[in-house]
């Protein structure tokens, strides 16, 4: 029989199956929190001993840690734990709390631990309040991470696995497997490629939202690079005591299939928000068909080839922001009972994770018979882990009676589009896991976090972290000193350092707006319009504080600080917050300047003089936002398009493919804008490249339209702005443009308080 043949049959089997050599690291192996050390610490590589025990009284992961002496006088810290994991949030502990140091988005400092390790004297012992520390968004992976290295991902699971993060989703790599599987099946690469999307759109190609690459087909370089990260970031989480997420086979296929098996049942997905059946409208396997099953196996089968038995937990996703096929109890019920049962098949011991988005998003559709009669096909309740995906602003466990009794997981969903704006709201995140714990009947899990991109508010995050492991709600004011104390290493901290942030969590970090939770855009970021933009809902522009009282006096005291201690001057992250903080106040400000020009326009009195005079303090705020943020290297645009391009190495056709598909995600999102500006960042070379022409033509259009009489035109200009976004889309960077910081950060940061307080 051939091997196409025994794929339509449902008879083929992998027998290299037996074959595997698994890359997992064994349960009791603790080898990779010593090269953590090493790689972190290394001064300090033989300072620790690690030691695995089952005898802690707790189910949940614990750790004690303890002096220890290693003969000659100098402090050892002995850490002994039921996880490996635990011993990582053991040893975090340690560092932080006794080491006054930590680990940051933008880079480590754990090597300033002191050569003099500080003793503890009281053993400290400690366990998680949840099974399960969650981390990732399917969409992280494209708003974040689609063009991290190996090194960059070092970073990211280092700061994970020290946190007691232990279920990362592991996405990367997933198209090698998945275009293997097709093949098999008998899809030509053609018909394959018809289907798959561009590097930094893969994600919602995943979810079944979108189909096909516009700007050029994905490149086979791209899909066996990214498999090979993969085997590397797999073997990294796992010797971290992690246990990944994995992909599976979900039921979006290429178009092709259809004609392949006329007799399968394959149907329709709905249109996306506004993208044209081009690249839309994927295809879906439904599960109760026979070649679903089979599909699923061979990817299953592939994966634990490539990566050995490292998980039975799967992530899978039908419906985020698609419609089923029907709304019938009994048809959904079918589909997840299909589903899961082709998991088992392939996995004997498969857990089925889903992000709980759908509850929320389309909570017209998912009403409660219905969301009840989907998780029912699944058996048990131990079964499936169900990501309450927004749990900080719209958690659905409540409605949905816990999901029902099935495993759950509280996350801070947070940034959407990777957006830059300050919000947080300390309490929830802290208080609310908590109550939904302790509530009667639930049948939570786990918490975590779920951000659409890493861009700030790194203290939000950190927080719910640590509160997985504190079971009294984490207090807002001795957290934020001690926070500020390690980010802020020197010796001679100044008081106004923790007083700016204590003032930040107060207001823009306890958030109690909820038309504007989890996310704040700036206007300067969308697309020019005389309405629209100011207090927008859904992607919320709603500044919900008093800039002058919450913003204007943090600055200010970080400056001050600056002042009082100069070796300040020397912490990146300090450096990195006076910019942030900057940057925030000039993008609220320009909503007034912004205010001023409607005004001026709309006015019976306005000229083109009057409206050209209220277009230039936009500008020159635009001018002056480019100038702060090219002075510090996390706020550059050059690093995501040279991070993309850098990975073609040296195909210059290739670097233009991923450098357009970098900065399409970052404008038009879509071949014509169907999600104008939703990935939009503020970054020096993007704010006076990209939305200064677009302001600059918007103000030149309506003073053309106060000196000719003409009426405003709102479709002319949208398409004017449609036209820049596909000119500036289309550039490419060669080698004479700067990558790197240009100006002093501390010197323009004081002139722009200066300007703007």
């Amino acid at each position: 029989m051939s091997l196409l043949a025994s794929l339509k049959s449902g008879t083929f089997f992998l027998a290299a199956i037996a074959c595997i050599v698994s890359t997992s690291a064994h349960p009791d192996d603790v080898s990779g929190l010593y090269a953590l050390v090493k790689r972190r610490m290394p001064g300090h590589s033989n300072a620790f001993t690690f030691n695995l025990s089952t005898t802690a009284s707790s189910d949940l992961d614990t750790f004690t840690m303890r002096d220890a002496s290693d003969g000659e006088g100098d402090t050892q810290i002995y850490i002994e734990c039921t996880t490996i994991s635990a011993c990582a949030r053991g040893l975090y502990t340690y560092v932080t709390e006794f080491g006054g140091v930590d680990i940051w988005w933008t880079g480590s400092r754990l090597y300033q631990l002191p050569h003099k390790l500080p003793t503890i004297k009281d053993p400290v012992t400690r366990s998680a309040i949840v099974p399960y520390r969650y981390f990732f968004n399917t969409v992280t992976f494209d708003y974040t991470a689609a063009f991290y290295t190996f090194d960059d991902w070092s970073l990211l699971l280092d700061w994970l696995a020290l946190r007691g993060v232990n279920l990362p989703l592991a996405w990367v790599g997933y198209e090698y497997t998945l275009v293997e599987v097709f093949r098999e099946v008998g899809l030509t690469d053609a018909e394959i490629a018809d289907f798959l999307s561009g590097p930094a759109f893969q994600a919602w190609n995943r979810f079944g939202n979108i189909q096909g690459s516009w700007g050029g087909d994905l490149p086979t370089q791209w899909i066996n690079d990214q498999f090979a990260l993969q085997k590397q970031i797999i073997s990294r989480m796992v010797e971290l005591g992690m246990t990944p997420v994995l992909p599976s086979f979900t039921g979006f296929v290429p178009r092709a299939l259809h004609s392949l098996y006329p007799n399968a049942s394959i149907v329709n997905g709905s249109q996306w928000i506004g993208f044209p059946s081009t690249y839309t409208n994927d295809s879906f396997l439904e599960p109760f068909d026979p070649l679903f099953a089979i599909l699923q196996k061979s990817l299953i089968d592939k994966q634990i080839i490539a990566y050995g038995s490292v998980s039975h937990i799967y992530t899978l996703d039908q419906y985020n922001e698609n419609d089923p096929y029907s709304g019938d109890p009994a048809y959904l019920q079918n589909v997840s009972s299909a589903t899961f049962a082709s998991l088992r098949a392939a996995d004997p011991e498969a857990i089925w994770l889903m992000q709980g988005w759908l509850f929320f998003s389309d909570e017209t559709f998912w009403t409660t018979e219905r969301v009840q009669a989907y998780l029912s096909g699944i058996p048990g309740n131990n079964s499936m882990i169900i990501l309450d995906l927004y749990s900080e602003a719209q958690p659905q466990w409540e409605r949905l009676s816990s999901y029902y009794g099935k495993q759950w997981v509280w996350c801070e969903l947070h940034d959407f589009g990777g957006n830059m704006g300050f919000e947080g709201n300390f309490v929830n995140v802290t208080a609310e896991p908590l109550r939904a714990l302790t509530s009667p009947g639930s049948s939570m899990v786990g918490m975590g976090l779920t951000p659409e991109g890493l861009e700030g508010n790194e203290i939000i995050y950190d927080v719910l972290l640590d509160q997985a492991w504190s079971p009294t709600a984490i207090n807002r004011t001795s957290y934020v000193s001690s926070w500020v104390s390690r980010r802020y290493y020197v010796s001679d901290l100044p008081s106004s350092a923790v007083n700016a942030w204590e003032i930040l969590g107060a207001t823009v970090y306890s958030n109690q707006d909820p038309s504007s939770q989890a996310t704040v855009k700036s206007i300067l970021e969308l697309a020019p319009a005389l309405s629209g933009l100011v207090n927008r809902t859904g992607i919320p522009t709603i500044v919900f504080y008093d800039t002058n009282t919450t913003v204007v006096p943090a600055l200010q005291m970080l400056i001050q600080a600056g002042y009082e201690s100069n070796s300040l001057l020397n912490i990146p992250e300090f450096k990195y917050d006076l910019v942030d903080v900057t940057r925030q106040l000039l993008a609220n400000r320009f909503i007034t300047f912004y205010e001023t020009l409607v005004a001026t326009y709309t006015s019976n009195a306005s000229s083109s003089a009057t409206v050209a005079a209220a277009g230039k303090p936009l500008l020159q705020l635009l001018h002056d936002l480019d100038e702060l943020l090219l002075t510090d290297d996390y706020f550059l645009l050059a690093n995501w398009i040279s991070a993309a391009r850098s990975l073609a190495y040296g195909n210059a056709s290739y670097a233009a493919f991923l450098e357009y598909n970098a900065r399409n995600q970052i404008t038009l999102w879509g071949p014509t804008g169907e999600i104008n500006d939703y990935a939009s960042k503020q970054w020096g070379g993007l704010v006076g490249g990209y939305y200064v022409p677009r302001w600059e033509t918007f103000i030149d259009y309506l003073v053309g339209t106060k000196e000719n009489g003409t009426a405003y035109n709102a479709t002319a200009i949208a398409n004017t702005m449609l036209v820049i976004g596909e000119q500036w889309d289309a550039q490419t960077w060669g080698q004479t443009e700067s990558w790197g910081t240009v100006g002093n950060s501390w010197s323009v940061v004081q002139a722009l308080a200066t300007k703007y307080t």
